[in-house]
């Protein structure tokens, strides 16, 4: 009977008690590395053209400037569509028809003397080669507003798949660089990071003449990429 006891007593002690903590595992030791920029850039021929132009002109009542507006602004879309222009290059960028008031030194309100019509298109060019030829097209019709002309690529991920071999091939030779410098190997790449925005060009835009016959020059955009590459090391 009292053996009994004493082993139940010795059973109950051993599950009560507290389990011993557990070792914790040794902290991870980060990979040597070396991190650094690689950067390249190509410069190409635009291949698209916008151009921005419209018509604007002032009446005596919104109405009539509207209506003048809509003739005038018809004539410049049917010659567009004569030039081999598609609809679907030609948009509304701008429509409005706002009070012009008498000039007046004192305060108060003025009397408006007409009101001022103008509806601007962006007509987008596929062939920068017809872009002269298309500006004198816009005046010839009657658009009296020329505000401006930009060029971009029209596809820049073709090019800018080279320039990123070109970017990553840079961080390899700086890598390299270091390595030696540092008497240790270069392993490989542990991290590749490109700059979330890379030169993927803005639309590049000119303020243009108010005549026809105006020159115009593309010339070249450049595309760039920059990456960050840590490199992994080896002693040597």
């Amino acid at each position: 009977m009292m053996r009994a006891l004493l082993t139940a007593f010795v059973l109950s002690t051993l599950t009560s008690a507290p389990l011993l903590a557990q070792p914790a595992p040794p902290p991870q030791t980060q990979q040597p590395a070396i991190t650094v920029i690689g950067e390249a850039h190509k410069s190409v021929a635009p291949d698209i053209a916008q151009i921005e132009a419209g018509v604007s002109n002032m009446a005596k009542t919104a109405r009539s400037a509207a209506e003048a507006n809509n003739l005038a602004m018809g004539k410049v879309l049917l010659e567009l569509k004569n030039a081999g222009l598609d609809g679907k290059d030609i948009q509304t960028s701008r429509l409005s028809i706002q009070p012009q008031y008498a000039p007046s030194n004192r305060p108060g309100p003025t009397d408006i003397i007409g009101y001022q019509a103008s509806n601007m298109i962006t007509v987008q060019v596929r062939d920068t080669a017809r872009v002269a030829s298309l500006i004198d097209t816009l005046v010839q019709a009657g658009a009296n507003e020329i505000r401006g002309i930009g060029f971009r690529v029209a596809d820049p991920s073709k090019v800018l798949d080279d320039v990123r071999a070109d970017a990553v091939a840079d961080a390899r030779r700086k890598a390299e660089i270091y390595a030696r410098a540092a008497g240790v190997t270069l392993g490989a790449p542990l991290v590749i990071s490109e700059d979330p925005q890379p030169g993927a060009m803005p639309m590049r835009k000119m303020a243009m003449a108010q005549s026809s016959s105006a020159p115009v020059s593309p010339g070249e955009e450049t595309l760039s990429v920059t990456v960050l590459v840590s490199w992994g090391i080896k002693a040597p």
